[in-house]
């Protein structure tokens, strides 16, 4: 069978400015634009010409796991640490929204692929399906038993595909918020899961270093390669679903070819555990991020086929090792100077609800080459992490207040109806004598 690849994928550009692991991915629909998440609670927008300037975002108030463009393109949400999720408009104002989403670490966020609902994985182990535009709590799944690693939406977004902690990966009905299966064939904990562009299969990621595809109609696993040293923590199908790219903590990428059955090529470059990667909508470019702190974008050389509608059951062929490419990383440019980003930051206190975001969008400063002295800048936002804090504080002491407050009323209602009770009663009692 013929190989879909034309020359070997090249490194097209990388970025640096994120100041700890970065966790996720995506390019936005029009592939001009690519979005990053970190461990270093911000979100960075890069463009395509690193002689653009890049954008940091900053809102969460912990380390952020996930980020996902919209499918138009005109908003991004994100999930954190700090037991919210946002949704961002990428813009250099960078408006943004807070959800008060679950009761632990969100680590997984995606949107419905017409954009009207947003769905969410957490430590609480459940999923959240969410209104986009009204800012709405829809439903809750909460059939693992154990911390939700990833979720996806199908691409017609009639299912969900969900992976965790306790071994299992799991495909949801979206519409009455229902399990429709469970693969429980793991080892080990799956890290990642994805659907197939066709909708008729899926992938996951595990740490004992295996991907599996399977295909969700005859629940039947496809496919199985073990192909790296060390845990898989990220997987993003091709477009036209001929390719799955993986990235591992042994620094390395891997291009599976699906039809072939095989990996075609593993991509040095990161110095550090590779753990993240994600295809364009084009197919034209994949882009990576690593423990190392840094972002590549590949070209990925790649023939145009025709999409591939259904993958058959194949064996892994050992006989024929993946070609090796490496990246050699001009570390000369710092290109993770503070100049060369645009701060996006946010300094309002978050208002909300454990099922539903009670903040609007709100307005954020901006700094860029203007901000000359670091120290001045540092000790301000040292004050406002500060005054934030104190914020939070009153805040959690008046909610105390207020619910101390309930209490009291509800006992003085109960006080003035026994009182009213016994009025009557010995009123009853003097009519009677």
């Amino acid at each position: 069978m013929a190989s879909v690849r034309s020359e070997d994928p090249t490194l097209k550009c990388h970025f640096k400015g994120h100041r700890d692991l970065v966790t996720a991915l995506h390019f936005n629909p029009s592939n001009t634009q690519l979005v990053s998440s970190s461990l270093d609670h911000t979100l960075m927008m890069w463009n395509h010409r690193q002689q653009h300037r890049a954008y940091r975002f900053i809102g969460h108030t912990d380390a952020v796991n996930d980020v996902r463009f919209s499918p138009s393109g005109n908003l991004m949400v994100s999930a954190s640490r700090d037991r919210t999720i946002r949704l961002w408009i990428p813009n250099v104002r960078g408006d943004s929204t807070p959800f008060r989403a679950h009761q632990a670490n969100v680590r997984s966020v995606d949107f419905s692929p017409d954009g009207q609902q947003l769905v969410s994985g957490s430590d609480d182990k459940s999923l959240k399906i969410w209104a986009v535009h009204r800012h709405k709590f829809v439903c809750s799944i909460a059939t693992h038993t154990n911390w939700v690693r990833c979720v996806r939406f199908s691409p017609d977004g009639r299912m969900l595909v969900s992976c965790a902690d306790d071994k299992t990966v799991q495909v949801h009905d979206t519409l009455n918020a229902t399990t429709l299966h469970t693969f429980t064939e793991l080892k080990t904990s799956c890290t990642h899961v994805a659907f197939h562009p066709s909708g008729s299969c899926i992938a996951s990621a595990s740490k004992d270093g295996v991907v599996k595809v399977y295909d969700i109609r005859t629940r039947k696993l496809l496919q199985h390669y073990d192909i790296h040293e060390e845990p898989v923590l990220g997987i993003s199908f091709h477009p036209s679903g001929h390719i799955l790219a993986t990235c591992s903590a042994d620094k390395t990428l891997k291009l599976l070819d699906l039809l072939e059955g095989r990996p075609i090529y593993t991509l040095h470059g990161h110095q550090g555990s590779v753990t993240c990667c994600n295809f364009s909508a084009s197919g034209e470019h994949f882009a990576s991020g690593s423990q190392d702190k840094q972002v590549m974008v590949w070209q990925g050389n790649l023939k145009s086929v025709e999409p591939c509608k259904n993958l058959e059951e194949v064996e892994e062929e050992r006989s024929c090792s993946p070609l090796n490419v490496t990246a050699q990383v001009p570390f000369d440019r710092e290109s993770d100077k503070d100049d060369d980003i645009v701060v996006v930051e946010d300094f309002r206190e978050e208002e909300g609800q454990q099922e539903r975001s009670q903040g609007n969008h709100h307005h954020v400063q901006v700094k860029g080459n203007d901000v000359r002295d670091k120290r001045a800048e540092d000790e301000l936002r040292n004050m406002l992490v500060k005054f934030e804090s104190t914020l939070q504080h009153l805040s959690s002491q008046m909610d105390t207040l207020t619910q101390t407050c309930v209490i009291l009323e509800q006992r003085l209602s109960m006080v003035e109806n026994k009182v009213a009770e016994v009025a009557y009663q010995q009123q009853n009692m003097s009519k009677n004598m």
